[in-house]
């Protein structure tokens, strides 16, 4: 007799289903990934376990269907993850082949398991820990670090993170992007605004990406950002837009979950190079920072160029090793961004308390609890 309780859908002609390995399939309320290899037809949930990517919009490795948001893999007949993550699965559908159709089961025959993930150590709540101003300087010009060459924009910020360390008492960090292997933006929030995830995707995905230490110091770790780029035929360098593309995620949940990451933080730039077009690389920058969240102080960027026809390299480094002026503004844009992040971090902490003391008006000491 019929099982009433669990009718059999028909999703349609055999032949449409056996053209394509894969295929996104509504039936009712299930939205289905259906497959076929080699004769065999195959029905699980449409819903990835990790973000909800839709497998039916995927391929088949082998056996198994790889979700086209984050590569996770579901076996096509039986719903089971990946070898070694067999618990890992999504339910998975009777089916059969009746009078030139495909038909399947309203109710799956397993039911869906999430094995617990260790959430990424950068997805912990954002809070800052208690202390001083913390300065990161961020060098996005594009070296061999084993060869490496003077770089005018670098020389500038090592200055400012020098006057921040040295005289306005604050922690400070370099990160030298020619230092370190990650891979591109791929594209995750053109696949879908859910598939672009925070923590990015691929790091997530790749241990090997070194992009980590960058959003680390930035969401979790600095109170101010200094960034430091050349100028490259009219635009910031290539590796700071590599690093941009990738700042996508942060960027990306304010937009999805009204979730702003960039709480009280301070950027400020500098820019140097051969040719013009400073105001246009400033621009860019600041677009960018102020969207993920960041303020500016007043003047927020140095900058310097002999223009366009100034060819000859080693007079434009010549000229920026043998200014006082540039230094001193150097110096002077860390005073200015450290003195906005103070006045952000005082007015953030709770009940009004602020933090005091140091042998410089910038340097912020932890007030204990009494």
């Amino acid at each position: 007799m019929p099982d009433d309780s669990n009718p059999w859908l028909d999703a349609g002609p055999v032949e449409d289903f056996a053209a394509s390995e894969v295929r996104e399939v509504t039936l009712g309320a299930k939205k289905l990934a259906i497959t076929h290899r080699n004769g065999v037809f195959g029905a699980i949930s449409n819903a990835c376990n990790h973000a909800g990517g839709p497998l039916g919009q995927g391929r088949l490795d082998g056996d198994f269907v790889v979700c086209p948001w984050h590569n996770w893999k579901f076996h096509r007949v039986h719903g089971t993850g990946e070898p070694g993550f067999e618990a890992d699965a999504v339910p998975c559908h009777e089916v059969r082949v009746q009078d030139g159709h495909l038909w399947v089961r309203a109710v799956a025959r397993t039911q869906r398991n999430r094995l617990p993930h260790e959430p990424h150590p950068l997805a912990r709540p954002v809070k800052r820990e208690p202390g001083g101003i913390r300065v990161l300087g961020i060098s996005t010009t594009a070296q061999d670090p084993k060869n490496p060459r003077y770089s005018t924009s670098q020389a500038l910020l090592e200055v400012s993170l020098q006057q921040a360390k040295d005289v306005l008492g604050c922690e400070t960090q370099l990160i030298k992007l020619s230092d370190l292997q990650f891979r591109a933006c791929e594209g995750y929030y053109s696949k879908s605004a859910r598939a672009c995830t925070w923590p990015c995707s691929i790091t997530q995905m790749d241990a090997s990406d070194q992009l980590t230490p960058v959003y680390e110091a930035l969401v979790h770790w600095a109170d101010v950002v200094l960034v430091a780029t050349p100028i490259r035929w009219g635009q910031a360098s290539s590796l700071y837009f590599k690093m941009a593309e990738r700042l996508n995620c942060v960027q990306n949940q304010i937009t999805i979950h009204d979730r702003v990451l960039i709480q009280n933080k301070v950027a400020s730039f500098i820019i140097t190079g051969g040719q013009d077009n400073i105001q246009g690389v400033a621009g860019q920058l600041l677009t960018f920072f102020t969207e993920l969240g960041f303020h500016v102080p007043q003047f927020p960027f140095i900058a310097h160029s002999r223009g366009w026809t100034a060819e000859d390299m080693e007079q434009n480094i010549a000229a920026v090793q043998n200014s006082a002026e540039l230094r001193e503004g150097a110096a002077a844009l860390a005073a200015r961004a450290v003195d906005l992040a103070t006045t952000l971090v005082e007015r953030a902490l709770p009940g009004g308390k602020t933090e005091r003391g140091g042998r410089k008006a910038h340097r912020l000491e932890v007030e204990k609890d009494h």
